[in-house]
C-alpha cells in the first residue's frame, strides 16, 4: 500500500526527462543492426523508476543515450528525443553536453574498479568533478568530498580520500562512485547495474544508501538491474526491457503481483525459489518456447540421498587449516599477522555439492585456493582419498591437477585471448596426456562443446566472439576435460544474468549426473548456494560460523551472522 501511495504522490511531480520513440542502431562497415525500438517513458521528479532486462535487451544503451555517451563512431540515433526539462538533449553540441553531463545528470556504471582511474587517489578523483564545475576553493573542495564520504557511509573518510582504489573494498568502491555521482547534487541519478557481484549485506546496504540519498536530495533515479526482487525494493515504477523493445511497465505493485508478459514472468522465476526445491531452475526460453518444467525434488528424496551420500568414506579432509599473512607498515614497520583462514575442519563427499558462502575477505576464496594448492596453508592438513597432499613434490603435484580443477568467476580474464576457444580446451589436455593425439582430443572437445551447449562450430573461435554466459560453458569445458573429481566452483555464476545464472546452474547439476562429479561451490548468494548444496558452510572472518545441511540452515539459522545474510536476499514484495 505504502508503494502504491509514494507513487501516486509522484505522478503528481512534474515530467523532468521524457524519451519519445527512441531507436538506437549500432553500425559497421556492412550492415546496421538495430539496438533500440521505439522506446518511449518518462521520469518525475524525485520518482525512481527501474529499467530491468538480460544483457542485450537495451537497458544500458538506453541510458548511455541519456548521457550522450554512445560510441560515436559505431552507434547513431536513428530516431526519437530525449527530453531534460523539456531540452532536446539530441540538439546539444558537446560543449553543451558537458555542462549538463556529471552536473544535472550523473551516472554510477556498474564496475567500479573499471570506472576509476587506479593511479589517482579516491579523494582526488571526486575533487576532479566539484572542480570541473564549481569554482570552490582546493579546501572547500576538501572538505566536501570528506562530507560526501562520510554521507555514503565510507568509514574512516579522511583515511579513504588518501587511498587509491585497490586498497579499498569492492563495496567501498561503489560508495566512491555514488559520492563521484552525487558531487554536484544532480537532478536525475542514472544508476546502472550498480550491486552486481556484491555481497546480499554489500548490496543491501547500497540499496538502502540510494534510497536514503534519493530522499534527501529528491533526485529521481533511474535504476538498471537484471533483478526484479532486487528493484521491488527500491523502485515506483518499472520497465521491462527485452530485445531492444518496453516490453511492459507499470508500477511496482502491479509489476510483481500481476505481471503481464510473459518475459517478465520468466525473469521473476528464474531465481532459485527459497521455498520449493525445483530439479531444473526454469530459464527464459523454457517460458518462451513452454518447455517448463515443474519437477520437485522432495524432502524424503533428498533424505534418502544424503543417507547414501554420508555412507562412503570422505573424498576431500580439511582438518584445522590456518592460511596466515604476514604485512608491515613502511619499510621499518613491525610486521602484522592477518589469518585469512583460521582453525577451519570439514569434509566433502564423493558426489557431494558442499556449499561455501560469506562476504567478501571471509576466507571463502583463500580456502578454496589453499585446497587446490595454488596458495599453501600455514598449517593443518589437507587429505585427498585419504593422502595429505599439503606437501607433494612436483610429479606428485601434477598428477593431482587433473584430479581437482576450478571454474573461475570471470572465464573471460582466464582464457587465452589469442587461443580460439577449441585450443583453449585442448591445451590442458595436451599437458595431462589426456588421449592420445591431436586429432582424438579434438574430437573429444567437439563433444565438449555439445554437452555444455555450445556447438561444434564453435571451436574456431575466439572468447571475445561469446557472451558472458558461453564464455562461462567454455570454462565449464575446459574444467571437465581432464576428467576430475572434485571442481572447486569459485563465484563462477555471480555475474550473470539471473535466467543465464540458471542455465549454467543446470548445466552443473546435469553434468554432476552424468560424471559423478563433486563440487565445492564457492558464492556470496545464499538463495543459489542452498538451490545447489546439499550441505552449507558459512564462513566470517576466517572462520566456520555454521556447517550443516543446506535446507536446515535456510530455515533455522543458529548464528546472527547466519540471519543476517538470510535477511539481505531481495524477497521482492
Amino acid at each position: 500500500m505504502h508503494r502504491i501511495i509514494t507513487l501516486n504522490l509522484h505522478m503528481q511531480n512534474s515530467e523532468i526527462l521524457k524519451i519519445q520513440n527512441l531507436s538506437v542502431s549500432f553500425c559497421s562497415k556492412k550492415d546496421e543492426i538495430e539496438v533500440i525500438r521505439d522506446v518511449s517513458f518518462n521520469l518525475n521528479s524525485n520518482e525512481i523508476v527501474a529499467i530491468v532486462g538480460e544483457s542485450g535487451s537495451g537497458k544500458s544503451i538506453t541510458s548511455l543515450s541519456i548521457m550522450g555517451l554512445l560510441p560515436k563512431r559505431i552507434s547513431k540515433i536513428t530516431s526519437g528525443s530525449i527530453k531534460f526539462e523539456k531540452k532536446n538533449l539530441r540538439t546539444l553540441s558537446e560543449k553543451e553536453f558537458q555542462s549538463i553531463r556529471g552536473n544535472d545528470i550523473s551516472m554510477i556504471f556498474q564496475e567500479p574498479m573499471s570506472s576509476l582511474n587506479p593511479s589517482m587517489k579516491c579523494g582526488k578523483q571526486v575533487a576532479e568533478i566539484i572542480t570541473q564545475h564549481t569554482s570552490l576553493s582546493k579546501v572547500e573542495i576538501k572538505k566536501e568530498v570528506c562530507s560526501l564520504f562520510e554521507k555514503v557511509k565510507l568509514p574512516e573518510p579522511e583515511r579513504t580520500y588518501h587511498a587509491y582504489p585497490h586498497e579499498i573494498s569492492g563495496g567501498q568502491k561503489q560508495r566512491v562512485m555514488i559520492a563521484m555521482a552525487i558531487s554536484c547534487k544532480p537532478k536525475i541519478l542514472i544508476a546502472d547495474e550498480p550491486t552486481t557481484a556484491l555481497d546480499v549485506t554489500v548490496q543491501k546496504d547500497i540499496l538502502d544508501l540510494l534510497k536514503t540519498l534519493q530522499e534527501d536530495t529528491k533526485m529521481s533515479v533511474i535504476f538498471i538491474s537484471h533483478d526484479l526482487a532486487l528493484v521491488s525494493e527500491l523502485a515506483d515504477r518499472v520497465l521491462v526491457m527485452y530485445k531492444g523493445e518496453i516490453v511492459e511497465q507499470g508500477d511496482v505493485h502491479q509489476i510483481f503481483t500481476a505481471p503481464k508478459h510473459i518475459y517478465t514472468k520468466a525473469l521473476f522465476n528464474s531465481r532459485p525459489s527459497p521455498k520449493v526445491r525445483l530439479k531444473q531452475l526454469p530459464t527464459v526460453s523454457d517460458f518462451l518456447n513452454d518447455t517448463l518444467k515443474t519437477d520437485v525434488i522432495s524432502e524424503s528424496e533428498r533424505k534418502l540421498k544424503h543417507e547414501d551420500l554420508y555412507k562412503q568414506p570422505p573424498m576431500l579432509e580439511v582438518i584445522d587449516l590456518e592460511k596466515t599473512y604476514l604485512s608491515k607498515k613502511g619499510w621499518f614497520g613491525p610486521k602484522s599477522q592477518f589469518k585469512a583462514v583460521d582453525n577451519v575442519s570439514f569434509k566433502v563427499y564423493p558426489g557431494e555439492t558442499i556449499g561455501l558462502v560469506g562476504e567478501s575477505g571471509c576466507g571463502k576464496s583463500t580456502l578454496g585456493n589453499a585446497i587446490l594448492l595454488l596458495d599453501k596453508a600455514t598449517s593443518g592438513i589437507i587429505k585427498y582419498n585419504g593422502k595429505d597432499i599439503t606437501n607433494l613434490n612436483k610429479t606428485e603435484l601434477r598428477a593431482l591437477r587433473k584430479d581437482i580443477q576450478i571454474i573461475f568467476q570471470d572465464p573471460f580474464a582466464s582464457l587465452n585471448p589469442r587461443l580460439t576457444v577449441g585450443y583453449a580446451i585442448m591445451e590442458p589436455m595436451k599437458v595431462h596426456n589426456i588421449e592420445d593425439n591431436t586429432s582424438q582430443r579434438k574430437k573429444k572437445v567437439l563433444e565438449l562443446l555439445n554437452h555444455v551447449g555450445l556447438s561444434e562450430g564453435d571451436f574456431n573461435k575466439y572468447p571475445h566472439e561469446f557472451s558472458g554466459g558461453q564464455r562461462q560453458r567454455i570454462g565449464i569445458a575446459r574444467a571437465i576435460a581432464l576428467n576430475p573429481k572434485l571442481i572447486v566452483c569459485d563465484e563462477s555464476v555471480s555475474a550473470l544474468d539471473i535466467s543465464v545464472q540458471a542455465q549454467v546452474l543446470n548445466l552443473l547439476n546435469t553434468l554432476k549426473e552424468e560424471f559423478g562429479f563433486t563440487y565445492i561451490f564457492i558464492s556470496h548468494d545464499l538463495a543459489v548456494v542452498k538451490y545447489m548444496a546439499d550441505q552449507l558452510m558459512v564462513m566470517n572472518k576466517g572462520k566456520i560460523e555454521e556447517l550443516n545441511e543446506a535446507d536446515y540452515i535456510y530455515r533455522n539459522p543458529q548464528k546472527e551472522y547466519t540471519k543476517r545474510l538470510i535477511d539481505a536476499i531481495p524477497k521482492g514484495l
